[in-house]
């Protein structure tokens, strides 16, 4: 148990309470928090101390940690409980380390292993297993953010997310972009022909609004009392376009 934000709601979920959990806070390797051009974030780093980041590289992930829950819950959410809660698509930190290119360090009975975001997501990991950290890269011309629509206001659960990382060139065009989504469909995932599209071009709010209609014909949206499917895919390009209006206004994400 880390903050025990998604635990002690199991029986809200209508899940079984476990007899027995163990607290991972007194383990110091998962309060590791180093910030520079690989950062490395603890698995018991809170959503409150991840909000903190200001590097350009990293804004997505600030303001995806910033923004998620009410304050007394980024107080003591963890960036390993995000991921390791299932399931749960509307976490907010997956979308954003998804388009950050993080890698996942992880710990178990047959010793230490990294592995990609994505790969981390693809299939359920073993109970044994321990996330560790994230390592994150933060080059100094790669640019983020990150946004998330709910349906009554905040604190509640995205019906939409998206996080947009771009490394751009000294001429203002995009290199190589990611657009991950959360909340769309069952698992949070990058959405590849959207991020294509950005490539060669500026990156502004219309740029990457055309991005975002690519996301929504790319996603297969799920269904439920949050949201209908239709919904969430229709608001992915507004939801791009004011990440790519706040990157080419020099405000910040975070």
């Amino acid at each position: 148990m880390a903050g025990g934000t998604w635990i002690m709601r199991a029986s809200l979920r209508g899940e079984r309470r476990k007899a027995v959990h163990v607290v991972l806070d007194g383990i110091d390797e998962l309060h590791e928090f180093q910030a520079d051009t690989l950062t490395r974030i603890g698995a018991m780093t809170t959503h409150a101390r991840i909000a903190q980041l200001t590097e350009p590289a990293l804004a997505a992930l600030a303001r995806a940690a910033a923004t998620s829950a009410f304050p007394a819950v980024r107080n003591v959410a963890t960036l390993g409980g995000n991921l390791r809660a299932t399931p749960f698509p509307e976490a907010d930190l997956v979308p954003a380390l998804l388009a950050s290119e993080a890698r996942v360090e992880l710990a178990g009975r047959r010793g230490a292993l990294t592995t990609g975001i994505e790969e981390f997501l693809a299939a359920p990991r073993p109970a044994e297993e321990l996330v560790v950290s994230a390592v994150i890269p933060a080059p100094a011309r790669r640019i983020s953010g990150y946004q998330r629509l709910t349906v009554r206001g905040g604190g509640e659960y995205p019906v939409a997310s998206v996080a947009l990382s771009a490394d751009v060139r000294d001429d203002g065009l995009v290199e190589a972009a990611r657009v991950a989504i959360g909340s769309v469909e069952s698992t949070a995932r990058l959405c590849l022909e959207a991020g294509r599209t950005l490539v060669g071009r500026p990156l502004t709010a219309d740029t990457a609004e055309a991005a975002g209609r690519v996301a929504a014909q790319e996603c297969t949206p799920r269904e439920d009392a949050g949201a209908p499917g239709w919904y969430r895919a229709a608001v992915l390009p507004e939801l791009l376009r004011r990440i790519g209006a706040s990157i080419a206004g020099g405000a910040t994400q975070a």
